[in-house]
């Protein structure tokens, strides 16, 4: 009965700062939701809006993170409220969000390169989405890796899919690796 009840707790974990919250079953899913706020509202809050035309204070966002037996990993994300029609970029970044947008490092690499061709949808996790009328949008991306540990923080939304971009937002996620 302990050992339930320790399991429970281990399931359900809340990140202080913002109400989002990271649910799992076991250490191989992740599933975590907030609501964007300005930094200035509170900057230790896990999702952070940093152009509040594309990303308003408000708006929600969830990242799911599965990984299955063999290592495979899926990462999806969903938003409402954002910007319907305009086109985001997305990627799972290197550290925790932070007031300053570049607070979040740059993005996670499967094989760490400092080469710009290494920079692709093979060897980061892209999430480009473009929200339906109603500012609902959803991405997913699949590799057959996992995250290593310590190295992958939050997801980051751009203003423009693709590689480059201003980040628009940020979310602070536990991208932990799977068992």
């Amino acid at each position: 009965m302990v050992a339930g009840i320790c399991a429970g707790a281990v399931a359900a974990v809340v990140l202080v700062g913002g109400g989002a919250v990271a649910h799992g079953d076991d250490q191989d899913s992740v599933r975590a939701d907030a609501r964007f706020a300005a930094p200035g509202d509170d900057a230790s809050h896990p999702a952070l809006t940093y152009d509040r035309k594309l990303v308003p204070a408000g708006s929600w966002i969830e990242v799911r993170r599965h990984t299955d037996r063999g290592g495979a990993t899926t990462v999806r994300l969903r938003v409402r409220g954002l910007t319907p029609g305009h086109a985001y970029g997305a990627h799972v970044h290197q550290k925790p969000c932070g007031a300053d947008p570049a607070a979040a490092g740059g993005h996670y690499q499967h094989r760490p390169s400092a080469d710009p061709a290494d920079a692709n949808p093979r060897n980061e996790v892209w999430l480009d989405f473009t929200p339906d009328p109603h500012g609902e949008g959803w991405a997913t991306a699949q590799h057959g890796w996992d995250f290593r540990p310590g190295e992958a923080s939050s997801v980051v939304i751009h203003d423009r899919p693709g590689n480059s971009g201003a980040r628009a937002a940020c979310f602070t996620v536990p991208l932990r690796p799977a068992r």
